[in-house]
């Protein structure tokens, strides 16, 4: 619980880490690389898509408090440091159960500097010039994207440069690694210790430089007796040799400038890029980085490209099972019509057929019991309107009238008149 209130998930975790947290159970571990005091490194397979990585298994249970804040911004760091020469943060897994931290992170398939300083000292055989430069530029590379973040308002020492901490991938490129002792240092505040330090000096971003210098001065001189302690000590009094003559004046020029006991005689990871003696070696992993932006701005074009393509299709899948819907709806419409229509020809085919009264038939051809209605096949008297009378028959039809009861004197008199004068009786 301590250690999940300093982890905060930042933005960067949605871009390298799948949506859903992840588990143990999601990753089969194949064999284990290295182990130290607080944990194991090994080498891991994703299932999902059988990607090879490593972890670092860390157990906080057993920290103290100063060394879980060391732990949290390692994590934190990790997943800031976006770079080509720097191992790439993958993900991280808390088992609260077993108190255990596991780092995924890139898998390095060259190993460490340290086995290849070892198998040079085996083969009996010095390192290329050639090689020594890419490594240095490739490093100072690296740490001027430590030094100088694009926030501007920080700067990260890695605090323990050293050829086991440098890693190599399958092209023998450099991969500055195992952050376990960087700190964020702000440059008004804290300043941190370390066995480099020299003359009781605060530790600052030459401070790397002074490490980088002693990491070069190995390759170049694989068969000292010296372990890296002794080295550093030798170092700091001043009493090492020069590297072989197989190597060049100018690289033991520059490396004498890193390995100054005053710090503000060191060079800055600038003033290194910039050297004449690494212009071809910069050159060249600039143009390198640039091709690879390049091929990855390709990549998302082709992915927006093939999204928009799928969103087409998928529309096109909606738009035609919409008019699927709209054609089965009008079939049916269609349907019901032809089944009105066929009704109505048979109730019409029934009512010509039938001259006699028949039961009346609805228009879905059924029959309604108790409801008969009569029909006549030809004219009669009864089914014949009257013709419009003229006025003599309206005269003849007043006349024939039975006498009606109640006309006056005058009345019966006008109407015997009129018969008399029609020569009825």
């Amino acid at each position: 619980l301590y250690f999940m209130s300093f982890y905060k998930p930042t933005e960067s975790d949605a871009a390298v880490a799948p949506e859903m947290p992840s588990r143990v159970e999601d990753y089969e571990v194949l064999f284990t690389i290295g182990s130290g005091s607080y944990g194991r490194c090994q080498k891991i397979r994703r299932k999902s898509d059988g990607k090879v990585l490593v972890w670092k298994e860390l157990d906080y249970g057993s920290m103290g408090e100063s060394e879980k804040q060391m732990l949290v911004s390692e994590v934190n760091l990790l997943r800031e440091l976006k770079h080509p020469n720097i191992v790439r943060y993958y993900d991280r897994i808390i088992d609260r159960s077993n108190t255990t931290l596991y780092i995924v992170m890139e898998h390095c398939e060259g190993g460490d500097l340290a086995s290849l300083i070892s198998k040079c000292i085996q083969d009996r055989r010095y390192l290329e010039e050639s090689f020594v430069l890419r490594v240095l530029a490739q490093l100072a590379l690296a740490l001027r994207e430590c030094h100088r973040r694009s926030d501007g308002t920080t700067t990260v020492l890695h605090r323990d440069l050293k050829p086991a901490n440098i890693f190599l991938d399958a092209r023998h490129n450099v991969k500055l690694g195992d952050f376990g002792l960087a700190r964020i240092l702000h440059h008004d505040t804290s300043f941190a210790k370390t066995f480099e330090q020299i003359n009781r000096m605060s530790y600052n971003e030459k401070s790397d430089i002074w490490s980088l210098g002693c990491l070069l001065y190995e390759l170049c001189t694989p068969f000292t007796a010296y372990n890296q302690r002794e080295l550093a000590e030798k170092i700091r009094e001043g009493r090492y040799r020069r590297i072989p003559y197989r190597y060049s004046e100018e690289l033991n020029t520059l490396l004498s400038k890193m390995l100054h006991l005053k710090d503000y005689l060191r060079p800055s990871v600038e003033s290194i890029l910039q050297s004449r003696l690494l212009s071809e070696a910069v050159s060249e992993e600039l143009r390198k980085a640039q091709e690879k932006a390049q091929e990855k701005a390709q990549e998302r074009a082709q992915e927006r490209v093939q999204e928009k393509a799928q969103e087409r299709v998928q529309e096109r899948l909606q738009e035609k099972q919409e008019l699927c819907v709209r054609e089965q709806l009008s079939n049916e419409k269609l349907s019901r019509a032809d089944n009105i229509l066929w009704a109505y020809n048979r109730l019409h085919q029934q009512r010509a057929l039938s001259p006699i009264a028949h039961k009346d038939i609805d228009v879905a051809g059924n029959t309604s019991p108790g409801k008969r209605k009569v029909h006549f096949a030809g004219e009669s008297k009864e089914n014949v309107r009257p013709a419009a009378a003229g006025p003599q028959e309206v005269v003849l039809r007043r006349l024939q009238a039975p006498p009606l009861r109640g006309l006056s004197h005058v009345e019966r008199e006008c109407q015997s008149r009129s018969r008399h004068m029609l020569g009825l009786r």
